[in-house]
């Protein structure tokens, strides 16, 4: 293992039978604003392709979802 990684606690690597990783074991408790980071990037990559809505668009449904509610 590279010093690098083997400075970083709160990870850990799976591997397979071949020492090839394959999954990653993450501490959230010291690595949870990063780890959130990176699902927002996830997530964000995932929906690059979605038709986008123009923000008035969006508001004026907004607005109305809000106004029948209460």
């Amino acid at each position: 293992m590279p010093r690098a990684e083997a400075a970083v606690t709160g990870i850990q690597f799976v591997t397979d039978d071949k020492g090839h990783r394959v999954a990653v074991q993450i501490d959230l408790k010291k690595h949870g604003a990063i780890w959130e980071d990176f699902w927002d990037g996830l997530i964000s990559e995932s929906r690059r392709k979605e038709k986008s809505v123009p923000y008035e668009q969006y508001r004026t449904s907004r607005l109305k979802r809000s106004q029948s509610r209460g």
